[in-house]
């Protein structure tokens, strides 16, 4: 038993029940240990919690950095972001969910360890609308504002997103690409 068997069950749990009615018998349970073999893993499922946060958020920065270094201009870069954010954000459906619902549950210990993750995160957004916007192919638009509707807008997917749905991640990342990109061209 592993960790990272830990954090994927817990996961899974917290996607499915919410970090509030899971219990650490049900993660113990779910990874066939006695719930005193479990607190030789972690210390306390708040540690459990920001350790599948920042799981998720290390993916996704580790995926958009990679994005970052592409030798593409800022509005084809913010096109491959988009498609890459979607595109794990769907593949990771249940660590997606526990990242964008389960935050609120953190105690502030906890939180404040979670926080510079994340603002690290969506800095990575604001740079790349900056850079739109200083080559002049955006609009001159402030790349918080923007970036948080951007993300927002996919963030939201995981509420109705269905893998058997007429459209696919590929398709809806497309097409959100070309609302924000159409809004934020220069003409």
């Amino acid at each position: 038993m592993t960790r990272e068997d830990i954090l994927e069950a817990a996961a899974q749990i917290f996607s499915r029940k919410g970090f509030h009615a899971t219990s650490m018998s049900d993660i113990a349970q779910a990874v066939n240990l006695q719930k005193a073999s479990l607190y030789h893993h972690v210390t306390s499922k708040q540690e459990i919690l920001v350790s599948v946060l920042d799981q998720a958020l290390d993916l996704l920065i580790e995926n958009m950095q990679a994005v970052m270094a592409l030798p593409l201009p800022p509005d084809e870069k913010l096109r491959q972001a988009m498609q890459s954010y979607l595109k794990t954000m769907i593949d990771h459906s249940e660590l997606s969910s526990v990242l964008l619902l389960e935050h609120r549950s953190l105690e502030p210990d906890f939180h404040a360890r979670h926080v510079p993750r994340r603002d690290r995160f969506e800095h990575l957004w604001r740079v790349l609308i900056q850079e739109g916007v200083e080559a002049g192919i955006f609009c001159p638009v402030d790349p918080d504002m923007i970036g948080k509707a951007l993300l927002g807008v996919m963030n939201w997917t995981i509420t109705w997103y269905r893998p058997d749905g007429t459209l696919s991640a590929e398709v809806i990342a497309a097409q959100f690409a070309d609302l924000f990109l159409l809004g934020l061209i220069q003409r």
